[in-house]
């Protein structure tokens, strides 16, 4: 990560944690008065190819032990009273920006994944982790939408990952690959505005 990209997530992240300070606490809130315990969802993703970190969410889905892969159809029953209004407005991932003022990820690259994922594809995540995993990116603009219809339709776990396996890591590979070919500064900022303006529609 270069010094003027951390410098841009640092100085953001300070102030839109000062800006959105109260509505976390609100929305910890209320996750905490309608769903309960735990407020948080911490989940082990990766930033290299052996190196972990903790990502912080909202929780949106009830908690199952040997819980394990991407979110898919068949774990639609777990989702928990606030979990839709938090998914559909991205609010579950506001905790995360304590990760980018640690340096865990930035705000623009490939989002993080499970570690499973990395070490059954390391050719292609060898090179996707070459760029420091972000919160938002190309392919979270432009495939996201997409990867939720196609997981929203499998009936199991291992349809899930089939499914993930197969028309998700490849084509979010793709364009992860893309941005870290083309990426500088302006296209960060660019991308954080859209990412902005996707969210308020």
């Amino acid at each position: 990560m270069t010094l003027s990209k951390r410098l841009l997530d640092l100085v953001c992240g300070f102030f839109l944690f000062i800006l959105l300070g109260p509505l976390i606490l609100i929305t910890a809130l209320i996750i905490l008065t309608l769903d309960g315990r735990p407020v948080f969802y911490i989940s082990e993703r990766m930033k290299s190819l052996t190196e972990g970190f903790n990502l912080i969410k909202f929780r949106t889905m009830k908690p199952a032990v040997g819980d394990s892969g991407v979110s898919g159809g068949d774990k639609t029953a777990r989702i928990t009273r606030t979990g839709p209004i938090l998914r559909r407005s991205r609010l579950d991932e506001l905790p995360q920006l304590w990760n980018v003022i640690r340096g865990d990820i930035s705000f623009i690259g490939p989002r993080p994944p499970l570690r499973q994922y990395v070490e059954r594809f390391p050719s292609i995540y060898a090179q996707v982790l070459k760029s420091r995993p972000g919160v938002s990116g190309l392919a979270s603009i432009y495939f996201h939408a997409h990867e939720e219809h196609l997981l929203s339709r499998s009936q199991s776990r291992e349809e899930t990952d089939m499914i993930y396996c197969r028309a998700c890591i490849p084509r979010k590979a793709r364009l992860d690959l893309i941005y870290r070919a083309n990426r500088n500064l302006c296209m960060d900022v660019s991308l954080m505005v859209k990412t902005v303006f996707k969210r308020l529609r």
